[in-house]
């Protein structure tokens, strides 16, 4: 069955563009748009959709809010937040309000289908090197130093698992974790399931929210 995706954007010609290189594809069918928020919301209302394209700037109802609407409903779309990055102060919001990870909209399009793809798998689709270039982007808007570093959610993990989590926030992939920790990429994954698993977190994405409002890694990167 093919990927329904969303496409969520203000401006027609890209809606087009990212409509031509998914209609393309024999997995993928856009299934509907929308030119804001609010008219997204809407139209999910009476459309099965798989994944979510959402721009964040946006009349009316920006995508932060959308996409926080959007996932506290019942089994939603995944999210797939699209930012200018330079100019858009919201993208780490949008992690927050729940989605499942943001692309730069001037992504190549190989990278942006396998996105779709991984999204719809289940999987968080922040790039490491596109994350820790966020982070650095919006330290101003995240911990600078340990609130609490006995937070009762850190607590339920091992002290490998801590270290999995903090190399997780600081953007690395499981194969960059398994060479500092010297593990293999499975053992890896397995901790990031249990991580997941215990702090009752959806993907990646959250970790590295969690991590950061609990101060387990400082803005910059460290370790809290």
């Amino acid at each position: 069955m093919a990927i329904r995706v969303m496409l969520v954007d203000d401006q027609v010609l890209l809606r087009t563009g990212f409509r031509m290189v998914l209609a393309a594809q024999p997995d993928m069918e856009v299934v509907a748009e929308a030119g804001d928020g609010a008219e997204a919301i809407e139209v999910l209302r009476a459309t099965d959709v798989d994944v979510v394209l959402m721009d964040v700037r946006m009349p009316r109802l920006d995508g932060v809010e959308a996409t926080r609407r959007i996932c506290a409903q019942t089994d939603p779309p995944k999210v797939l937040i699209l930012t200018t990055f330079d100019l858009d102060e919201y993208a780490f919001s949008g992690l927050k309000a729940g989605a499942s990870g943001f692309m730069l909209k001037d992504v190549p399009p190989g990278e942006l289908l396998a996105a779709i793809r991984a999204v719809h798998s289940g999987d968080a689709v922040v790039a490491p090197s596109t994350t820790r270039r966020l982070l650095d982007q919006f330290s101003s808007m995240l911990p600078s130093s340990v609130k609490d570093p006995g937070h009762k959610h850190i607590e339920k993990l091992t002290e490998r698992e801590r270290e999995v989590m903090m190399l997780v926030a600081q953007g690395l992939s499981n194969g960059e974790i398994a060479a500092r920790l010297v593990l293999s990429e499975a053992t890896v994954k397995t901790h990031v399931g249990r991580i997941l698993t215990k702090l009752n977190l959806r993907d990646r994405v959250q970790v590295v929210v969690l991590a950061y409002e609990t101060g387990l890694v400082r803005a910059g990167g460290g370790a809290g």
